[in-house]
């Protein structure tokens, strides 16, 4: 084992993190696994740093008094900065006597010796991009206007209005005779106004570097492919032989796959969402702060129009409204719904080309096709009606149930029974609980990455209004064709892992929303947290200390849980199960990217006390 190389108490200087600069800490302890120093700076920052950040105090002195490698210019324009700020200076013009002239050229030769004083004083800034404090591995995705301090000093010009503050640190030598009042009064100047030397710039909306799913080809691919890969599940599902030996199923002609009438019945489902929408009934919440410091207004009225629909529907079975023609039309459906989709995205980009600035999403890239994916324009909308916010849980969520609904409908026509099967009653038991509990804890949505990173654009309005209804409720869709025999035995072992992984989904979501409204809450004060350098904390136990990302791992269960009523006898139902595996891992690995470049050493100590990632014992 390597031998420590400072003792604790010791005094010695510390590069701060992101900068080349060294100031003088106190060792505080030392981690002989990790290898690590817990350092503690004049202003009280305490921050673990690598013994190659820690130097000895002689190692900068033996430097500054033998270093003879200043050019004369830099020793001039170090000299004239010295003028200027000498109150003994003679006004600019006055003969200087001899004397003085003698005086000054013995100065002169004298080795002069300046004493830095380093004040560590809080500099309030705004967050760049839309975002919030967020914990537990999730970041801001955010970037900042990172700025080297060795070849120029800039200043970020922020307005003072501020509900949401991140505090940074600046960093301002002074010498040792100016007086404290004078440098209060100076920076306070500096804060609000600005040096005139130093150089300045506008805070906008930082563009994302690098673009996930491989950019504008990817972006291609995933709008072309994603339609295609709907019709084909659909098509296949319809098939009697679902298996893969039967792929690709025989592709109907297009009379089959569009139809006026059921466009206008969809066009009509999402009018009357949005109409419950408008209805004045449900708590008004703030969203979280924007660039500039707004907080959009949202009405929490998810579970209102839930209910106003099961009305709208309940009262069209009562009288008689055949709502099998949804099953019987599905494919039309589908097709209505990604034309709708493609529409609006076109609408949502030419309305994101009259946004200010920073009213832009912090995933928008600049490039057309990939802004036309990923969104543009962050918060989209028609007055006060937000148009992703709507669409996130109303057209396509809600329709999800309905759509399960007429699959059980369908299946008791089809197979003639008298009641649903089982298995019928399981999925759409299971999904309708999952709905219902995401419109009752709509407020959580406001802090989801789709709100609060990424714009609206394509990706959010095919996924909402036609992948949500169409694909999660393959399970049932199948069932109607393929019918299959559950014992109760086995739906009770079902029944257990589907609440298995509510509970770890909800206990670990509300501990994770908990948090971040407020870290210090006493109900919190049992979990046990690692300080990072940007004033947040990560969480080291309770849920997030069983696995990184324990919300994945119990939507992950339940995914599960879905498709097994299904039996196996055939590949298909798990599509739901094999997709959101892949999506979770996606996000998973953008999520440990993000924190590793944004916490450094905290998130790598993070990793040690929390080594599995998904699932655990699985690293």
């Amino acid at each position: 084992m390597p031998s420590r190389k400072f003792a604790e108490g010791e005094v010695v200087r510390g590069r701060w993190p992101g900068s080349s600069l060294y100031y003088e800490v106190e060792i505080l302890s030392h981690d002989s696994k990790t290898q690590l120093y817990t350092v503690k700076y004049k202003d009280g920052t305490e921050l673990e740093l690598k013994e190659s950040d820690v130097k000895p105090l002689k190692s900068f002195k033996q430097r500054k008094s033998g270093s003879t490698s200043s050019s004369p210019s830099r020793r001039r324009r170090s000299r004239s900065r010295s003028r200027s700020r000498s109150p003994g200076r003679a006004p600019k013009g006055s003969r200087r006597s001899a004397s003085a002239s003698h005086q000054a050229d013995v100065k002169e030769k004298e080795p002069r010796r300046e004493i830095l004083q380093v004040k560590l004083t809080p500099l309030v800034l705004k967050p760049f991009g839309n975002s919030i404090n967020i914990y537990n591995g999730e970041p801001e995705h955010m970037e900042r206007n990172d700025v080297s301090l060795k070849n120029k000093q800039e200043r970020v010009i922020l307005s003072p209005e501020s509900s949401y503050m991140a505090t940074q640190y600046s960093l301002r030598p002074r010498r040792e005779e100016v007086k404290i009042k004078e440098i209060e009064f100076k920076e306070q100047k500096l804060v609000t106004k600005g040096p005139a030397p130093l150089e300045t710039f506008q805070v906008t909306t930082p563009q994302r570097k690098d673009l996930e799913f491989g950019g504008a080809p990817g972006a291609v691919l995933i709008m072309l492919g994603l339609p295609a890969c709907l019709l084909l599940l659909l098509l296949q599902c319809r098939q009697k032989d679902p298996s893969l030996l039967s792929f690709p199923p025989p592709l109907p002609t297009l009379d089959e796959l569009w139809e006026t009438r059921v466009c206008g019945i969809y066009l009509l489902w999402f009018f009357v969402q949005a109409l419950f929408y408008l209805l004045p009934v449900g708590k008004v919440v703030e969203g979280t702060p924007l660039v500039d410091g707004r907080r959009l207004k949202y009405r929490l009225n998810g579970f209102y129009a839930f209910v106003l629909t099961s009305a709208v529907v309940g009262a069209s079975l009562f009288w008689g409204i055949e709502l099998c023609y949804v099953y019987t039309h599905f494919l039309q459906f589908a097709l209505a719904a990604t034309v709708f989709s493609v529409v609006l995205s076109v609408y949502l980009y030419a309305h994101s080309l009259k946004a200010p600035k920073d009213e832009l999403s912090p995933a928008s890239s600049g490039n057309v096709v990939y802004d036309f994916f990923i969104g543009r324009e962050l918060n989209p909308r028609i007055g006060a009606f937000d148009l992703k916010y709507f669409c996130e849980l109303r057209p396509g969520l809600i329709g999800w149930v309905v759509v399960n609904l007429v699959m059980l409908l369908a299946e008791m026509k089809v197979q003639e029974r008298g009641a649903p099967s089982l298995a019928m009653v399981l999925v759409n038991s299971f999904q309708l609980f999952y709905v219902v509990d995401a419109l009752w804890n709509e407020e959580a949505l406001l802090t989801t990455m789709d709100i609060i990173h990424d714009g609206f654009g394509f990706m959010l309005a095919f996924g909402d209004l036609v992948w949500v209804p169409f694909t999660y409720s393959l399970q049932a869709f199948y069932l109607v064709s393929h019918p299959h025999d559950l014992s109760w035995p086995l739906a009770s072992v079902i029944i257990a892992l589907k609440l298995c992984g509510y509970v770890i989904f909800r206990c670990a979501n509300s501990q994770k929303n908990a948090f971040r409204k407020n870290p210090t809450d006493p109900k919190l004060a049992h979990l046990k947290t690692i300080h990072t350098s940007t004033g947040k904390s990560l969480l080291v136990s309770g849920w997030w200390g069983f696995v990184r990302h324990p919300n994945y791992l119990g939507d992950l269960i339940m995914a599960l849980a879905w498709s097994l009523p299904c039996g196996f006898n055939h590949l298909l139902p798990y599509f739901y199960v094999i997709y959101f595996t892949v999506l979770l891992v996606h996000r998973e690995a953008r999520d440990e990217h993000q924190c590793k470049r944004k916490y450094g050493l905290a998130w790598e100590k993070y990793c040690q006390r929390v080594p599995y990632r998904i699932l655990p014992y699985v690293y």
